[in-house]
């Protein structure tokens, strides 16, 4: 999910449309937050990795 984030990021900076920007943003943190909850090796979510 991060890497999509990033790849948003740049179509949406390179393109310059804001709402891929924004959409990127978004995906990068949600992709940080499932990282560090899933990292200890808690399940989160039902699930045991996020990657």
């Amino acid at each position: 999910m991060i890497v999509l984030g990033v790849i948003v990021l740049i179509v949406g900076f390179v393109a310059k449309i804001a709402i891929l920007w924004t959409i990127g943003i978004i995906l990068d943190a949600i992709g940080a937050i499932l990282w560090l909850l899933g990292s200890p090796g808690h399940a989160v979510f039902g699930r045991r990795h996020y990657w």
